[in-house]
């Protein structure tokens, strides 16, 4: 299939000759949050074709922006992963995630399928760093029964897929509650006290964990 190029002789068009083409974006998105088996990728993508997403996987590969790789034990699976030149699209990424909270998301709509393991990165698109400001935990989420984990080191995070080994903090909270605070229908601190959420660990880093994470105030793109 010959790729599509906008004949531009402008970094910004040479960019979405590579990566702008339909699911590029979202495949880099998932592999952000590290290796993939061509299963997982799917199973994340509903509506990626199987012969569409080796389509992409091979041109991420051809343009130098993803690899394949073997699983450590007990996996040991083929797998993809990013680049460093794939890795330094994560910003980008971040960008429209932050951009897409203030002026694209809007009510969920039926057809949309939502899978917990997005909010790993959402969790840094949403991260405000002065908060942070000398604090030094690690906070493991579950939503629904998907877990994830966030360390934070002075104003700065990492986030990761799976438990965390030794976590100051626990999140649990339902997938709908999460859902209605990412849509602004409801805050943390409600979710607890009706129960659709719990938390246990040390109370400071608990203390401190409504403020670490702003999700900016939808707009109206027309208004």
């Amino acid at each position: 299939m010959e790729q599509r190029t906008y004949n531009q002789y402008c970094a910004t068009a040479r960019t979405l000759d590579l990566i702008g083409e339909r699911w590029t974006l979202l495949l880099i998105r998932e592999l952000l949050t590290g290796p993939k088996r061509f299963g997982d990728l799917q199973a994340s993508l509903r509506g990626l074709g199987t012969g569409l997403l080796a389509a992409r996987l091979k041109h991420l590969e051809h343009e130098g922006l993803a690899r394949r790789v073997t699983l450590p034990p007990p996996a040991r699976t083929p797998a993809y992963a990013l680049t460093e030149a794939g890795e330094e699209l994560g910003p980008a990424v971040l960008s429209l995630a932050r951009w897409g909270l203030k002026w694209a998301m809007g009510e969920r709509r039926e057809t949309e399928t939502f899978h917990p393991g997005w909010a790993v990165l959402g969790l840094q698109a949403c991260f405000d760093a002065e908060a942070a400001a000398g604090l030094r935990a690690v906070y493991e989420f579950r939503i629904g029964d998907e877990p994830f984990h966030a360390r934070v080191d002075d104003g700065t995070i990492e986030t990761s897929h799976g438990p965390a080994q030794h976590p100051d903090a626990t999140i649990t909270i339902s997938k709908d509650a999460f859902l209605r605070i990412t849509g602004h229908e409801l805050t943390l601190t409600h979710a607890f006290e009706d129960g659709t959420a719990s938390a246990t660990g040390d109370r400071e880093a608990l203390r401190r964990l409504g403020t670490l994470f702003r999700l900016p105030s939808p707009q109206n793109r027309n208004g």
